[in-house]
């Protein structure tokens, strides 16, 4: 038998790095999807594919299964991962694996589904696994779908409004490059700086992008773009090479990093709201950088 799950990319609109610090981010899952099978493995089959963090992830759904006194079989397995999720980009590829597999190894070995909520709190041990001190905000948003209020130790506020459709039409998804740094080594960059004032004044702009979404204000939405943006600049998570292409882009519309950025190279994808529409597509494609439309999603993990 195979058993098959499905979790989604996410584009953080505002909050970057403030929410590892306590801060709200609104996140929004979106409709690039990461699917991850299990199938048992044969006694004569020799295929099975090593890899540490499946077998981490792995082990932690077994560490959970025997902490709750859940019956289970141990069995051996092969897995097989499909992804339209762009890797080390800050689309939240490694927490849509995250929350994919730990469903697929919770219902492999107890043969049962589980609650939505439990999967993300397993998966968010997997993150810090991963990436040292992850706000959680990315697993969250790919095992729940939707557009979302998130908070370090709040309870999940998934939002009763969605980005209206004057604002959700223009937006997209540009790649400025990989990033060298991994999300930990950028989160940690921060940590050693005296941030609190950028802190703050990036939770403002996420309380304004909140109100410019539920009022349909595109004027606030933009401006409220480039004040993040220009925030996680003087954070430092901003390379050299995309303040350049923001600036390039900046005849067609605004825009800012998504995810924990990048100094050295790229800093992943930028999330940009779009002015001229045609414009913006005919330069992406003659410069012959990566782009997707904006889709929101609000299905969140589902079993295939």
């Amino acid at each position: 038998m195979k058993i098959s799950y499905s979790a989604l990319a996410k584009v953080i609109l505002s909050g970057e790095h403030a929410v590892v610090y306590g801060k709200p981010a609104l996140v929004s899952a979106i409709n690039l999807r990461l699917k991850f099978s299990l199938t048992i493995l044969g006694r004569s089959s020799q295929d099975c594919k090593i890899n540490r963090e499946i077998f981490f992830i792995s082990g932690k759904v077994k560490e959970y299964l025997i902490n709750q006194k859940i019956n289970f079989i141990d069995k051996p397995f092969n897995f097989e991962i499909e992804s339209e999720i762009p890797i080390g980009r800050g689309l939240g590829s490694s927490a849509a694996l995250s929350v994919a597999s730990t469903s697929a190894f919770l219902e492999f070995y107890s043969g049962r589904q589980f609650e939505k909520n439990i999967i993300n709190n397993i998966a968010f041990e997997v993150e810090k696994h991963f990436h040292q001190n992850p706000s959680g905000v990315d697993n969250t948003a790919t095992c729940f779908g939707g557009l979302i209020l998130y908070q370090k130790n709040a309870k999940i506020n998934n939002l009763n409004f969605k980005i209206p459709k004057n604002i959700e039409e223009k937006l997209f998804l540009i790649d400025s490059g990989k990033p060298k740094e991994t999300t930990g080594e950028m989160v940690e960059y921060v940590s050693k700086k005296s941030v609190t004032y950028i802190i703050n004044k990036i939770e403002v702009e996420t309380k304004n992008i909140e109100v410019a979404i539920k009022k349909e204000n595109i004027n606030l939405f933009k401006n409220s773009f480039i004040n993040n943006e220009i925030l996680l600049e003087e954070l430092g998570v901003v390379s050299e090479i995309t303040k350049t292409l923001l600036k390039d882009l900046s005849q067609f519309g605004v825009g800012k990093v998504t995810g924990a950025g990048g100094r050295k190279e790229g800093s992943g994808f930028l999330l940009f709201y779009a002015d001229d529409i045609e414009k913006l597509i005919e330069y992406l494609n003659i410069n012959k950088i990566v782009f997707y439309k904006f889709v929101p999603d609000s299905l969140g993990l589902i079993r295939l």
